[in-house]
């Protein structure tokens, strides 16, 4: 009924604690991390992780972003490489180039962004050669093009 033995606990990050760019903050660089990055002040730069990435609603990324998920309500423009779930709130502004597995978009979100839809196995699912581009706002939905 009582043991010694404890039962070990999961982290509820992966890598430790989140990381956090705040508002009015500015970097120019390249990072690299192992846990959850939130981006509230403006990145140029690229950010490379095996957690998740939020862009607050006034954090902006000019580069590339490499991460397991990603909950966007700022702004982003380069190539965002997602290997589970993209989730575009409505404040969102996305340019460039996208790479997911999931794709979730809320009304208003602007998404002006080529992208690459992966099946389970890496697969790439087709989008056509242009892939999907258009800004989804009120009860429209974005166009392939």
């Amino acid at each position: 009924m009582f043991s010694d033995k404890q039962k070990p606990r999961a982290m509820n990050e992966i890598g430790g604690q989140p990381n956090r760019i705040e508002k009015n903050t500015k970097i120019k660089g390249d990072i690299v991390s192992e846990a959850d990055f939130r981006i509230d002040g403006k990145l140029d730069g690229n950010v490379k992780t095996s957690g998740k990435v939020v862009i607050g609603k006034d954090g902006y990324i000019h580069g590339k972003v490499e991460c397991v998920n990603a909950d966007i309500e700022g702004s982003f423009n380069g190539e965002l490489l997602v290997s589970d779930l993209l989730t575009l709130k409505s404040s969102a502004v996305i340019e460039g180039t996208v790479s997911v597995t999931k794709l979730a978009v809320e009304p208003g979100a602007t998404f002006n962004a080529s992208c690459t839809m992966k099946g389970r196995g890496g697969a790439t699912k087709g989008s056509g050669p242009g892939g999907l581009k258009g800004s989804v706002s009120g009860n429209e939905q974005a166009k392939a093009s």
